[in-house]
Parts: structure tokens; sequence; C-alpha cells
């Protein structure tokens, strides 16, 4: 990936109406679930980003059929539960942790050995958590130390169905242990006290598999899936990501006088905790045309810069709910007038990047106010935007990327950061989104 040097300059007010690109954790999960199943599935509005693309790659090199059309609909023709083949080369993941757990998960079902690799950020975080339950139910594995890639994983020939219990509140975890269930005889149960990202149970149920979901006194989850059980081909409408949403969100709601609509945005309640803290803020955020799709609620977003931002103290218990949009939302705690606290931030640390470390020392290097804890950000905004002026690193990760561009936008000098090649991972026309709404990035 050649480096792509970007420089984001002060803007005015922002407007217009743009369809931002599909949720990359639902476009994983179609592609491997219609891997999967039965039949022929349709899927539209496919994230076509690196990281999905790794995905699609993987699958097909595993067996699945997945071809995409001129109008960029997508086809999957699955090979049905335990019918991945094993690959003949390295399966290279590039930067997609997401589909890299998930894929592990999957392939820890089957009695075959894969190899994953992935660039030199991927291939620093650890894996650890998904190789313990992974192992519990029989599949095993060789990998560097901390259980990071270069990863090899084999799949036993009769894999043992586990009742886990999530250590960390982890989406990808229990998702990877419930993929792996998917090839178990009986049944596999994960628990996890603190709700995550559901999007793995609802897409299995609309590919036709039964998935109990038992809540417990005190928020404690129980989810149950027998195993062995064939997926059935659908058709998938991806919504747009609220995680790439939330860039033209807040930077609208930083300019007075915007105004800009985004349509068929996913609104899962155990992803929307961005725009419910943004709106506690002050923002003036409306939900509008609110539906269900695949599974998904799905609602259009219009987002005015009419209010000042004012600063909160952000509930520890949203944190799954926004895990991905605490540096943006940290870009708009700058500008906030009052003292934002954000703790329970530990999971940040094992991102793309040390996201927690990232903002601070950007934000810091741009005039901002503020103090990190171990798992907590502190930042004292004065309703005044921060002097930027300065190049940011940040370490291969797209939402660090895409965070200090918005803050270029209202810095009072232009932010340059050194890398802004990984956008493309996550939100392909990042850059041209952004100008043509009133950005400034070049």
């Amino acid at each position: 990936m050649t480096k792509e040097t970007l420089t984001s300059s002060k803007s005015s007010a922002l407007s217009g109406q743009v369809k931002i690109p599909g949720d990359k954790s639902i476009s994983h999960r179609s592609l491997m679930f219609g891997g999967l199943a039965i039949g022929e599935s349709v899927i539209h509005g496919l994230l076509e980003g690196e990281d999905v693309l790794h995905t699609a790659q993987a699958m097909r090199e595993m067996g699945a059929t997945i071809t995409c059309d001129d109008q960029n609909i997508w086809r999957t023709q699955g090979v049905g539960i335990g019918g991945l083949k094993e690959p003949s080369t390295i399966i290279e993941m590039g930067n997609s942790g997401t589909s890299t757990r998930l894929l592990i998960g999957l392939v820890g079902g089957h009695n075959i050995t894969v190899q994953f690799s992935g660039d030199a950020s991927l291939n620093k975080r650890p894996m650890n958590r998904v190789i313990k339950p992974l192992e519990m139910m029989g599949a095993t594995f060789t990998s560097r130390e901390g259980g990071r890639l270069p990863l090899s994983v084999s799949g036993p020939e009769t894999l043992k169905p586990i009742e886990y219990k999530l250590p960390v509140a982890s989406a990808q975890v229990k998702s990877a242990v419930l993929l792996a269930g998917l090839s178990a005889m009986g049944k596999t149960t994960v628990i996890e006290e603190t709700p995550t990202r559901d999007h793995t149970e609802n897409m299995l149920r609309h590919f036709g598999v039964r998935v109990d979901v038992e809540t417990l006194e005190g928020g404690t989850q129980v989810i149950s899936i027998e195993g062995q059980k064939d997926l059935t081909a659908t058709e998938v409408h991806v919504p747009s990501d609220p995680s790439s949403a939330a860039f033209p969100t807040v930077a609208a709601l930083l300019h007075a006088g915007s105004e800009i609509k985004m349509d068929n945005v996913l609104m899962n309640d155990r992803r929307n905790g961005v725009y419910i803290t943004l709106q506690e803020m002050g923002a003036d955020i409306r939900f509008e045309n609110e539906r269900v799709e695949a599974g998904e609620q799905v609602a259009d977003l219009v987002v005015t810069g009419n209010n000042p931002l004012k600063g909160i103290d952000v509930p520890a218990i949203r944190v799954p709910s926004m895990i991905d949009e605490f540096p943006i939302l940290a870009v708009a705690a700058s500008l906030a007038e009052g003292t934002t606290t954000m703790t329970g931030l530990e999971e940040l640390r094992v991102k793309e990047s040390d996201r927690l470390l990232m903002m601070y020392e950007g934000l810091k290097a741009c005039g901002v106010n503020l103090e990190m804890g171990e798992d907590s950000l502190t930042i004292h905004g004065n309703g005044q935007p921060p002097k930027g002026g300065v190049k940011v690193k940040t370490s291969l990760d797209h939402r660090i990327a895409m965070s200090f561009m918005v803050l270029g936008a209202v810095s009072i000098d232009p932010v340059t950061i050194d890398d802004g090649a990984p956008i493309k991972t996550s939100f392909p026309n990042f850059i041209d989104l952004m100008n043509g709404l009133g950005c400034k990035i070049a």
C-alpha cells in the first residue's frame, strides 16, 4: 500500500445528501455466511473496501464461489457446513482484524489447515482471546508469540461444542466461537455479561439458523446455537456503516449552518452509542424513516450544525456500542464547551493501533487540553477550535486518519496525516464524499 499524505484545511458549513458505504461488519458476515449457505445468495450494497475484499478472496480460496457484476451486486454459491476446502496458499488478510478473527473461528470448525497473515499492523495484533476457546473445542494453532500472525489453524475431525463465558466484552470472540459451533455436533453456548454487537446472531437468523438468546438477571446474555444445521441462501441488503457515517456527522455538527442527510444508516442499538452520546452533548441529529432490513434496524439521518456541543461524562456501559467511534468522538469533545470524560477504553489499546495513545498524542500536538489514563481520556474543551498546524502519525489506522481529517476541517491551521492510504480499508470514497459536502482535503 503506497503512502498517501493528506492535509485537511478549515472549511465553511457542510451541506448535501450522501450515501455512506455499506457496513463493514455486515459485509464481512454476508460473504462468509453466503459462502457457507446452500444455494445462491445475492448481496446488495456490499462495502467494497480492502478489508471486505480480503474476506471475499479468503472465502474463494476455501472453495466458495463469489462474483460481482457491473452493477456492484455480489453473488455467492456456498459450500455447506463443513464444506470449506484447504487453500493452496497462505491467506493474506491485509489490515482486517475482524474478518481474520471470524475466519479463524470458521476454519476451526473444519478438518483443514489454513495459514493467515496480514500487513505490519495486523501482524502485531494478538489473537489469543480467539485461540483459547477454539483450543477448548479441539482446534490447534501455531503462531508467533502472543498468538500473533502469521498463524496456522487446524480444525479437528470432530469439533466439541462448549459453553464459554467471555472474559472481556468482545463481539469478535463471541462470533468466532459461534461460527466454529456451526460445525460442532451439539449446542455451543456463549455467555456475555455485557451485551456486545449482535450482527452474527441477526445474520445467522437471516440465513435460517436458529439462535437462542436468554437474558438473565443483571443483563447477562446466554447465546446458543445447534451445530450441523445448514444455512439457507438468501438476499442481503447491507445498510450504510454507522461508524463511517460518524465522520461526516461530526464534521457537520462542528460547522455552524451545516445540514447533511445520509440514507439507510444501520441503527442497531448496539452500534448507535456515538449518536446517543452526541445527542446528549447537544447535537441536532434526527432519525427518519426508521425500519428493519435483513434483521437490522436502519434509518435516514439528518444532521445539522445548529447547536454548540457541551462536554459530558460518557457512560462506560455504552463503550461496546461505540468502541470504534471514540476517535471521532474525541474530536467532537475537543470543540465542545466543558470537560468530556471517557472511561472503560482498554479495548482501544488493541485495535489497529493503540487508539487511546494515538488520539492523545495527536490531539495534544494540535493544542487540545486533555489527559490520558490506562483506560480513559479526559478532554477539556473551551468551545473553540484548536490550533492544529501539525503532521499527525496514524500508525496505519484508518479511523485515526479520518478523525484528524475532520479535525483539520475546523482547526485554525491545517492538519496533515502521514498516511491516509489505510482509509481505503473501510471508507474507499471518504475524500471525495467529504469534499463533496464542503471539506477541503487534499
